[in-house]
C-alpha cells in the first residue's frame, strides 16, 4: 500500500484500501473534496447521503496520508478540558465535549450501518500523571470534566496493570478502531452512493468565479459549487492559516505482548510531550496482541536523526509493561497542532467562494476530523451547527501573546539556514541512502546519495515560503522546519502545505 512515509504502520501492514484511478480530465460536481483521509471520506459520505454529487481527489490515494499513521483512538482533548474552559469559557468547552461525543457516535453508527469490520470498540480511557505537577493536573481536569458533564471517575490507579500509575481519571466509553479497515469500508460506501474517487491527482490551486470554484489539478480542472480542503494542512493558503497551525512529528512503537496479558484499554499521561497507549488485539491464530505506544513529538524538520525517539519510547514502555516482548512496528506521523488547542473546522478565511477547511487536528485526529466533516456538511447544506463559534478558522488564536510569539520566533529562526554553510562539503561525504545540505556559492542544495551511489540534486528551498528543508533519516524525506511540508528523494510532495515539488538542480 502506497503511503507518504517510508515506515509501515501497524495499520498499513495489516489492511489495504483499494486503489483509485487518476482524474481522467475536466469535470464537475456539487462538491469537490480534496483529501482521502478520514476527514475527506467522512465529508463525502455525509454529503452523498444528503443527495449531493461529490468528487474526491487525493494526491497519492485514499489512506496514503496521516489517517493510516495515527494510533486511531477517540479520547478527550490533548489540551485538557480545564485549559479549554480557561481559554474559551465553559460554554465553548461544553461545545467541544459535545462535538467529541457526537463524532464518536457517528463513527460507531457508520460502522454498524455500513457493516464495516474495523475492530471498533468502546472502552475506558485513563489519564495518568507524569512529571512535576502531574497530580495537580489530574485534580484540575477532574473538576473541569465533572462541571462540563463528562462521564468521568477518579481512581487511585489504573486497574488491571502491574504498573502503579498513581491517581487516574477514567473517561468512560471512549473508543478505538483499525483506521485503514475503516477507510476501506467508508470508501466502499462512498462509491455505492455514487461518489467519484480519484487517486494520483494533486490539487494545485483554487479559483473562484460567478460559476463556482475551480480546482486546478495535474490531471484537469474540477468545477464545483463548494470545496472541502481536508488535506491535514491547507494547500490553498500561504500565510492566513499557517501561523495558526504547527506541524509536529509523532512516533509510535508496536510491541508484541502475549494474548490476554493486558486488558483492552486506552491511556495517556500529563507529560510534555505526552505518551499515549492502546492495545490492539490480533486476529486469527496469533499468540500475541500489539501494545501501541506513541509520543516523543517534535517540530517537523527539527530532528534529522530521530531513531533515538523510538528507542526512548521502547525504554519507557518496558519500564511500565513487563509483558512487552519484541518490537514489531515502528512508524511516525505528522500532526498539525492548533495555536490554541482547538481545531480549525469550517469556512476558510480569505476565500471568496464556498471553501471549507478541516485542519489543526492535534493528537485527536479521528475525533476532530469526524466532527469537522459533520460541521462542514451542515454548512454546505445551509444548516445551523452549534459548534461553528468554537471551531471557526477565522478566529484569532486564544493563547497568551508570549506563547504565540515563541512559536513564530521558532519558525523565523529556521530561515537562518540560508546564511550558513552546508552540512557537508561534497556529495561523497554523504553516506549511502542518506541526504544532506550542500552549499554551492549562493545556492543551497538538498542532495541525496542512493545506495548505489546515484546522486539527486534538489533546491533546498521549500516552494511554500522558501524555508530550507532538512533531511529526515527516519522516513527518508526532505522536511520543512517552518510549516511542515515534506518531500521524497525526488522532490515530490508527500505532505503540504506545499503544492509544488522541490526544484531540480544540476551539480557543477
Amino acid at each position: 500500500m502506497q503511503t507518504n512515509a517510508a515506515s509501515p504502520s501497524l495499520w498499513t501492514a495489516t489492511a489495504q484500501v483499494p486503489s483509485n484511478p487518476p482524474l481522467p480530465g475536466d469535470t464537475q460536481a456539487d462538491v469537490c473534496v480534496v483529501g482521502g483521509g478520514i476527514a475527506g471520506l467522512t465529508a463525502a459520505y455525509l454529503l452523498l447521503k444528503e443527495g449531493r454529487s461529490v468528487l474526491l481527489i487525493d494526491a497519492l490515494d485514499v489512506g496514503a496520508g496521516e489517517t493510516g499513521r495515527t494510533t486511531a483512538h477517540f479520547f478527550p482533548p490533548d489540551e485538557r478540558y480545564f485549559e479549554i474552559a480557561r481559554r474559551f469559557g465553559d460554554d465553548k468547552a461544553a461545545m467541544l465535549r459535545d462535538s467529541y461525543e457526537q463524532a464518536t457516535k457517528l463513527v460507531e453508527s457508520i460502522v454498524q450501518s455500513e457493516q464495516i469490520t474495523c475492530d471498533f470498540r468502546r472502552l475506558d480511557g485513563y489519564l495518568v500523571p507524569a512529571g512535576p505537577g502531574g497530580a495537580a493536573v489530574i485534580d484540575k481536569e477532574h473538576a473541569a470534566a465533572l462541571k462540563l458533564g463528562v462521564e468521568v471517575t477518579r481512581l487511585l490507579r489504573v486497574p488491571g496493570l502491574e504498573w502503579d500509575t498513581g491517581p487516574a481519571l477514567c473517561f468512560h466509553r471512549q473508543a478505538q478502531f483499525h483506521p485503514v479497515k475503516y477507510l476501506a469500508g467508508l470508501l466502499r460506501a462512498v462509491k455505492r452512493l455514487g461518489g467519484q474517487v480519484h487517486g494520483g491527482t494533486r490539487a494545485r490551486e483554487l479559483s473562484s468565479s460567478a460559476e463556482g470554484i475551480t480546482v486546478t489539478t495535474e490531471r484537469g480542472n474540477i468545477r464545483a459549487r463548494a470545496v472541502v480542503v481536508a488535506t491535514n494542512t491547507p494547500f490553498n493558503t500561504r500565510v492566513v492559516m499557517h501561523t495558526k497551525v504547527t506541524g509536529y512529528h509523532s512516533y509510535v512503537v508496536g510491541l508484541k505482548v502475549p494474548r490476554g496479558a493486558l486488558p483492552p484499554f486506552l491511556l495517556w499521561d500529563t507529560g510534555d510531550p505526552y505518551h499515549y497507549v492502546r492495545l490492539d488485539a490480533q486476529e486469527g491464530e496469533q499468540s500475541h496482541d500489539i501494545l501501541v505506544v506513541g509520543g516523543q513529538d517534535h517540530k517537523v524538520g527539527q530532528d534529522g536523526t530521530p531513531q533515538h525517539r523510538y528507542d526512548e519510547l521502547e525504554a519507557w514502555t518496558r519500564q511500565r509493561f513487563p509483558q512487552a516482548h519484541e518490537v514489531a512496528y515502528r512508524w511516525s506521523g505528522e500532526v498539525m497542532e492548533p495555536a490554541d488547542g482547538v481545531a480549525y473546522l469550517g469556512r476558510a478565511p480569505g476565500e471568496k467562494g464556498e471553501v471549507y477547511l478541516i485542519t489543526g487536528d492535534s493528537g485527536n485526529g479521528m475525533t476532530h476530523c469526524t466532527a469537522g466533516a459533520m460541521l462542514v456538511a451542515d454548512l454546505i447544506q445551509n444548516r445551523t451547527n452549534p459548534w461553528v463559534p468554537l471551531y471557526n478558522p477565522a478566529r484569532k488564536p486564544v493563547r497568551s501573546l508570549g506563547e504565540y510569539m515563541l512559536e513564530q520566533a521558532n519558525t523565523l529562526a529556521q530561515y537562518a539556514d540560508w546564511l550558513q554553510g552546508g552540512e557537508v562539503s561534497a556529495p561523497d561525504r554523504i553516506p549511502p541512502g542518506e541526504g544532506a545540505l550542500i552549499r554551492d556559492g549562493l545556492k543551497l542544495m538538498a542532495v541525496h546519495r542512493a545506495d548505489d551511489g546515484k546522486l539527486t540534486f534538489l533546491s533546498a528551498a521549500c516552494p511554500h515560503m522558501g524555508c530550507a528543508v532538512h533531511w529526515n533519516s527516519g522516513e527518508k524525506s526532505w522536511d520543512c522546519p517552518c510549516h511542515g511540508s515534506r518531500f521524497d528523494i525526488e522532490g515530490n510532495v508527500l505532505h503540504g502545505p506545499s503544492a509544488a515539488p522541490l526544484a531540480r538542480m544540476e551539480s557543477k
